[in-house]
């Protein structure tokens, strides 16, 4: 949302929630405990169920993680296309993600959301902080997922210069496996059962997240690269005048482990490249294209078996047989819902000449990416 969304009080709330890892740890093992402690209502004397906790058939639905699921972890650079993915496949109402509501206590879903029901607001849609017409309102579905990494392991992998690959231990995926439980639990509809995650970050733990969960749907999008270099630039740009003019807008960011571009920009560092990468400014074209050939080199390597490359033009061209491969890969079938589904192409960026050598290695690598779609 917006800056002008966070007031004094939500914002002494947001860093009170979100500035410590040990409060979003503490906040995470406290669900955990009162999750375990809920029991079914078919082993619990009618007498002592609150009547709010019995469905009709007095069974409570089975939210946990398991293989059967088929929850959906969208990841790729940003300005690829996450966002307009995770919002068309959270329209289907099988899934349960994060969304504005369950903040700022996001890794307390169901506690918090007793509480803050006592104050709960509405708030008319209105365009995110990004500036590119993708309207939010509390209950739209967003990227927070990031806020359990960044307290649980954070340096492990979040560097003063750079975020690089890691990989969990057993620990912190039974953890996050949990901590999907949790947020599962937290949902009052019985019809959604699955995991909806957008997360950029995930690049960094595709083989962990793919090991903790092999029967889920991993989603990568990816755009032509030199008009997502261009994008990616203009949300650098962006968020730099954002940030200088609001310190707020700025711990935000760092709290939500959202490094992409501003102020706190701090790049994946896969090593798939080693040319020019200290001689490129951020203020350059040349910058933002090598970070792609990095990322996407990478997501060549080490495509995970449940993973999907999707292209996000070929995705625009509103072809039945792309959308039903990406509606397939995630276990959703084409009912109703998905014939509103549209994917829109973002309006194209000048670009400058591609006749570079690293533009060329940035569509050589664009091609392998399209033949293994």
């Amino acid at each position: 949302m917006s800056d002008s969304a966070y007031g004094t009080m939500s914002r002494l709330l947001h860093r009170l929630a979100l500035a410590s890892p040990f409060v979003a740890q503490a906040s995470h093992d406290l669900e955990s405990l009162l999750n375990q402690r809920r029991v079914s209502p078919d082993r619990v004397p009618p007498d002592r169920v609150p009547p709010d906790r019995v469905p009709p058939d007095r069974v409570l639905p089975d939210r946990r993680p398991t293989d059967s699921n088929r929850h959906v972890f969208i990841t790729g650079l940003a300005r690829a296309g996450t966002t307009v993915l995770m919002r068309s496949l959270y329209q289907s109402g099988q899934f349960r993600s994060l969304t504005y509501r369950d903040m700022p206590f996001v890794l307390m879903p169901s506690t918090w959301s007793g509480i803050s029901s006592l104050f709960r607001r509405h708030k008319a849609q209105e365009e995110r902080a990004h500036g590119d017409r993708v309207m939010v309102d509390f209950d739209s579905p967003e990227a927070f997922e990031e806020v359990f990494w960044r307290s649980f392991c954070g340096s492990d992998y979040i560097f003063e210069e750079f975020l690089r690959p890691h990989g969990p231990d057993e620990e912190i995926i039974a953890q996050f496996r949990r901590f999907v439980s949790n947020v599962l639990a937290s949902d009052g509809a019985a019809d959604r059962h699955c995991y909806l995650s957008k997360n950029n970050n995930n690049l960094l733990r595709l083989t962990a997240l793919s090991e903790a969960f092999p029967k889920a749907a991993i989603v990568i999008p990816f755009r032509d690269p030199v008009q997502h270099a261009l994008s990616l630039k203009r949300q650098h740009e962006l968020f730099l005048q954002t940030h200088a003019r609001d310190s707020f807008s700025l711990d935000y960011m760092n709290w939500l482990g959202h490094h992409e571009f501003g102020k706190n920009h701090r790049p994946f560092r896969f090593g798939e490249v080693d040319f020019g990468r200290n001689s490129y400014g951020r203020e350059t074209l040349d910058y933002w294209l090598e970070t792609w050939v990095d990322a996407y080199s990478y997501v060549l390597r080490n495509l995970p078996r449940n993973g999907l490359l999707v292209s996000y033009e070929r995705l625009c061209g509103q072809t039945d047989s792309e959308l039903e491969r990406l509606l397939a890969h995630a276990g959703l079938s084409a009912g109703a819902w998905a014939e509103q589904v549209r994917f829109l192409k973002a309006k194209p960026h000048d670009a400058p000449d591609q006749s570079s050598q690293l533009s060329k290695r940035a569509y050589e690598v664009h091609a392998e990416l399209c033949q293994m779609e």
